[in-house]
């Protein structure tokens, strides 16, 4: 556990003597990336962006960060690829009338700022021709061969 600072010493010459404590020590010897130049000086970064790489690096999903408005667009851009994940065509329109719902639900609050994204409702009818177009055909019904006549058994045949 590092010391406390002695009182009336100021901060910056306690920091001073740890390190120079520290160097005498060879804490600071054989460390990775001695004697080369700090990554990523050179760009200007801002907090977003730092936010959004520490994310990555956290393996955090970065589409939690976006503003509600493109999250909303988003899923409508990925409605076709889910929409073909379903069995039938009113899967498919309780998914889009679900999508919309939230749609005009979000219409109905009030935005962070005029200039936040505002997202449209999907097409309902389009997505089902989407869906029906995109399925692939039903096998085709093969009848069942008909089963042999029966015959009666052995011991109740009559003769002739």
């Amino acid at each position: 556990m590092v010391e406390r600072k002695p009182p009336g010493m100021s901060f910056e010459s306690w920091v001073d003597a740890q390190i120079e404590r520290g160097l005498a020590r060879g804490d600071f010897a054989d460390l990775a990336g001695a004697g080369k130049p700090l990554q990523g000086l050179d760009r200007d970064e801002t907090a977003y962006d730092w936010a959004v790489a520490k994310a990555r690096r956290e393996g955090i999903d970065t589409a939690a960060m976006l503003p509600p408005g493109l999250v909303l667009r988003r899923e409508r851009d990925r409605l076709p690829e889910r929409a073909a994940l379903l069995e039938s065509e009113a899967a498919v329109r309780a998914l889009v009338e679900d999508y919309n719902a939230r749609v005009e639900t979000f219409w109905r609050r009030p935005q962070e700022s005029r200039w936040a994204p505002v997202p449209g409702l999907a097409d309902v009818e389009a997505l089902v021709a989407h869906w029906r177009a995109t399925r692939p055909p039903p096998p085709p019904v093969t009848e069942a061969p008909a089963p042999p006549p029966r015959r009666r058994p052995w011991w109740r045949r009559r003769p002739g």
